[in-house]
């Protein structure tokens, strides 16, 4: 993980700022035609930086976490691209059948595969975070009408401006599930 001192905090929240602003200047500044706006600030952070992913995405919250106005220009910029700008879904949609279910399978097989494999490596407690995050974010996807990216980006902000508590409301969900599968078994 990158130790988040000063300097280094400096830059993250510089490339930030920067990349929030040429996104809501230029939306076509994103990678891909329907590229995701987080995920361009964040590997914008990372190959800046020369820092892995999971160190950007690590800045990427500390800076946002640290800095409200800046993290409230973060998920306007999001909600403009993936909710206002955009109707994402469609290019799926227009595909043949076999095409959907070929895709919808090697979804299905990675994703299982990247779940037994983040639990062997992380432990059953960070693959807990992981699910029930998932799962918040799909339901305020489902419920907004919204695109997955653009609610995980929604759940983040959220805890972020209530960090203490959405961590503590997490961790207990976390302990309860993993105590109630640890009395069930024989």
């Amino acid at each position: 993980m990158v130790k988040l001192d000063d300097k280094s905090r400096i830059e993250a929240e510089q490339i930030i700022k920067n990349e929030i602003s040429a996104v809501t200047t230029n939306p076509s500044v994103i990678r891909g035609n329907n590229g995701c706006a987080a995920c361009h600030v964040l590997f914008t952070v990372k190959e800046v930086m020369k820092v892995s992913e999971q160190d950007a995405a690590d800045l990427l919250s500390e800076v946002l976490l640290d800095n409200t106005p800046l993290n409230d220009q973060f998920i306007s910029m999001v909600e403009q691209i993936h909710m206002k700008a955009r109707m994402m879904g469609v290019t799926f949609a227009i595909k043949t059948r076999e095409a959907k279910d070929r895709y919808i399978d090697a979804n299905f097989k990675n994703t299982l595969s990247e779940l037994v494999s983040d639990a062997s490596v992380y432990g059953t407690e960070l693959l807990m975070r992981k699910l029930i995050l998932s799962h918040i974010a799909l339901n305020i996807a489902q419920n907004l009408g919204v695109d997955y990216h653009a609610a995980t980006e929604e759940l983040y902000y959220h805890m972020r401006k209530n960090d203490m508590a959405t961590h503590e409301e997490l961790m207990q969900a976390i302990r309860s599930l993993l105590t109630k599968r640890s009395v069930e078994k024989p």
